[in-house]
């Protein structure tokens, strides 16, 4: 390829800080140049369109990771669910891991976002960040700069890891991680693109971290000994479980595995690295949130079956269980025992806190399905469950339950079909993202936040049978405080009187009648006299 006009045509790459070139930055900056003058990406380039930035990032060399993307995380009917950026979730999973460092590449107001975004739930390590501008970009500089920040990280006395994430206009200007070298000085570095124009929500966006650290620690697995577990290896075969859950129900999930003679192996998204080699050296996985799908492609490529739904309520504990056990070969005798010591509970749980409502539920973190069953099982007429995350094969018995119920079920939910959902079958309480609260509110029913108000709850087993039902009866004993409201606040703030007034306009129904009969005689075509 010939060298962007602006360079120098002998330029030779830049000195790396191991004394060593920054090879294929030369190439890098001349797909940049070539991207970011289709597309006219540059510091403000997130501004463009989807489909722009895709083409430019397809014209840069991305095709194959947006091809990958495409096939892992497809879209559906719909564009795009409307939820926050997804980098968010593979923000979330580095943050979290000890040892790990974590560098944003990116326009500035998303990494600001995303870094408030990310503090305000509870991280409390720093976020990496390499700016960039319009020359930095095209000229393939930026790449040059990540490679720097990269090395000055990577110190085995702090990190284990450095994972560096291209936001929307460092991959569709093609900023090439994939030339970054696989470790430093003994730290491993991972590079992953998470675009908001190819991967559609957060939820997944926390597979493609979780997914790139597996196939990393898989062939590490391959190569020789690795760490043991911080706790030892375990007695028992393991069961690894795949989904971020309430931090009670592993636990609750081990106690379930016990009398099979298993055991729950590590959390996948780990929070820690030797905890993958453990993820991956199990009996069989738990497919707890299902749309981790490079998650498990590395468990398939290390022979690992893969199980789907979750122990949740009478009828999904007692199937889980039944899967489980066969999957890892226990005997039936121990598999019925295990159920009749754990379904009189579940019963005797769920019978003792009823819910009698008619609800619509909605979510983008994944477990909506999930937290529909035991719900329809605690007493509830559950209507309608929207899910922002697609469909696969491992939620298959989560969707034939509940649509075998009469549920309706929507994959890859737009907030327009939440609201019409909600606004056709009119439900004592409707769940969901805010938008859809909001709206439920305003039409005075009840409504709870699905991330905050239920998925932060524990939903597995006796511990999460009726888990729901205090604050989902709390919340429908609140509909004359609603109604109360509603007759009181009639009209405030709406059609005519929308705003904030000093005196509160006078609504003039015959002045919109004459205005609008205008407004049609000025669209009508006009005959014109020709003789």
């Amino acid at each position: 390829m010939s060298p962007h006009p602006s360079l120098s045509a002998d330029r030779r790459p830049a000195a790396a800080p191991d004394g060593h070139t920054a090879g294929g930055a030369a190439p890098a900056a001349d797909a940049a140049a070539k991207a970011s003058q289709a597309a006219g990406v540059d510091g403000l380039g997130c501004h463009a369109g989807k489909d722009q930035l895709r083409a430019a990032a397809q014209a840069a060399g991305k095709s194959e990771i947006l091809d990958r993307y495409a096939e892992d995380y497809p879209l559906g009917p719909h564009d795009q669910p409307q939820s926050m950026c997804p980098a968010f979730g593979s923000l979330r999973v580095g943050l979290r891991m000890r040892r790990t460092a974590t560098v944003l590449s990116g326009s500035a107001c998303c990494v600001y976002g995303l870094t408030f975004t990310s503090h305000f739930y509870g991280a409390k390590r720093t976020v990496g960040y390499v700016p960039f501008n319009s020359e930095t970009l095209v000229t393939g500089k930026l790449f040059e700069d990540i490679r720097e920040a990269v090395f000055k990280l990577a110190d085995p006395d702090k990190v284990d890891t450095v994972v560096v994430t291209n936001l929307c206009v460092p991959t569709a200007s093609g900023v090439p991680l994939r030339l970054l070298p696989d470790e430093i000085n003994g730290v491993r570095i991972i590079g992953i693109d998470v675009p908001g124009f190819g991967v559609p929500t957060h939820a997944e966006a926390k597979d493609v971290l979780a997914g790139a650290m597996l196939n990393y620690a898989r062939h590490e697995a391959e190569q020789g000994p690795v760490a043991a577990p911080r706790g030892g290896p375990s007695e028992k075969p393991t069961v690894t479980l795949v989904g971020e859950m309430f931090p009670a129900d592993p636990v609750g999930i081990g106690m379930m595995l016990e009398p099979l003679g298993l055991a729950a192996g590590p959390v996948v998204p780990t929070r820690e690295w030797r905890e993958l080699y453990a993820a991956l050296d199990c009996a069989a996985v738990a497919a707890i949130h299902p749309f981790y799908t490079a998650s498990f492609r590395e468990f398939e490529a290390s022979g690992r079956p893969i199980v789907g739904s979750a122990p949740v309520g009478r009828d999904g504990t007692a199937a889980w269980l039944e899967a489980v056990g066969k999957t890892c070969n226990v005997e039936t005798a121990r598999i019925d025992a295990a159920k009749a010591r754990l379904i009189p509970a579940i019963d005797a749980a769920l019978a003792s806190r009823p819910i009698t409502a008619r609800i619509t539920l909605s979510g983008y973190e994944g477990s909506e399905l999930l937290v529909a069953r035991l719900l329809i099982e605690s007493g509830a007429d559950v209507r309608y469950v929207g899910t922002a995350c697609p469909r696969t094969r491992w939620s298959d018995p989560d969707r034939e339950w509940l649509e075998a119920r009469g549920v309706q079920v929507q994959y890859r939910a737009s907030l327009e079909q939440d609201v019409a959902a909600m606004q056709e079958f009119r439900p004592d309480l409707a769940i969901g993202t805010t938008p859809v609260v909001q709206k439920a509110k305003e039409l005075a029913i009840p409504g709870l936040y699905f991330t905050n108000l239920i998925s932060a709850r524990p939903l597995m087993g006796p511990a999460g049978a009726g888990s729901l039902a205090d604050v989902i009866n709390a919340s429908l004993a609140s509909k004359a405080r609603f109604d109360t409201m509603k007759a009181f606040f009639a009209g405030v703030g709406e059609g005519h009187a929308a705003g904030v007034w000093e005196d509160t306009p006078v609504d003039r129904p015959a002045f919109r009648k004459k205005y609008a009969a205008k407004l049609k005689a000025a669209k009508q075509p006009k005959m014109k006299d020709f003789g």
